[in-house]
C-alpha cells in the first residue's frame, strides 16, 4: 500500500446509481469496462447531470461496496439535496477512516481508487477511504 494516514472523517451522505460489481478478481477488464459502459448511460439518460445538478460540491465518488450480499460500484455525489430515483443512499459514519491519497487524470484516478493505491501526476485529487472498526 502506498503512504497513508489515519483520519477522522464526520458523517457524509451520498446519493447514487449503481452497478452490479464482478466478484472475480480475473473480471477486472471486464469491470472496468462496464463501468465506463455505465458511465456513458448514465450521461446519456441524464441521470448524471441529476446527480450533479443535487451534488454538494463538484467530488464525483465511486463508492464499492457489499450490499445484501453482492458487490456494488455507485457513481455518487455528496448530496445537497436529495435525489428521488437515486440507487441507493450510501451514508459514511463519522469514524476514523485510513485514507490513501493521490492525483491522476480523471480516468486513470478512477480506476485508481477503485482497483488499487495511488502514485501517478496529473490534474485530479483522490482519496481512497477504508473504514476502521475498533475492537
Amino acid at each position: 500500500m502506498e503512504n497513508y494516514t489515519l483520519e477522522h472523517k464526520i458523517t457524509l451522505t451520498a446519493y447514487g446509481f449503481s452497478i452490479k460489481s464482478n466478484r472475480i478478481s480475473k473480471a477486472c477488464k471486464l469491470c472496468k469496462r462496464k463501468k465506463l459502459s455505465f458511465g456513458g448511460v448514465l450521461k446519456a439518460d441524464g441521470r448524471f447531470d441529476k446527480l450533479k445538478d443535487a451534488a454538494k460540491d463538484d467530488r464525483e465518488w465511486s463508492v464499492n461496496e457489499v450490499y445484501q450480499g453482492k458487490p456494488w460500484n455507485y457513481f455518487a455525489v455528496e448530496a445537497g439535496k436529495s435525489v428521488s430515483d437515486a440507487t441507493r443512499i450510501i451514508e459514511f459514519p463519522e469514524s476514523e477512516y485510513i485514507v490513501v491519497a493521490g492525483n491522476g487524470d480523471k480516468e486513470t484516478l478512477f480506476n485508481q481508487l477503485t482497483y488499487r493505491s495511488f502514485g501517478c501526476d496529473g490534474t485530479f485529487y483522490g482519496e481512497f477511504w477504508v473504514p476502521v472498526v475498533k475492537k
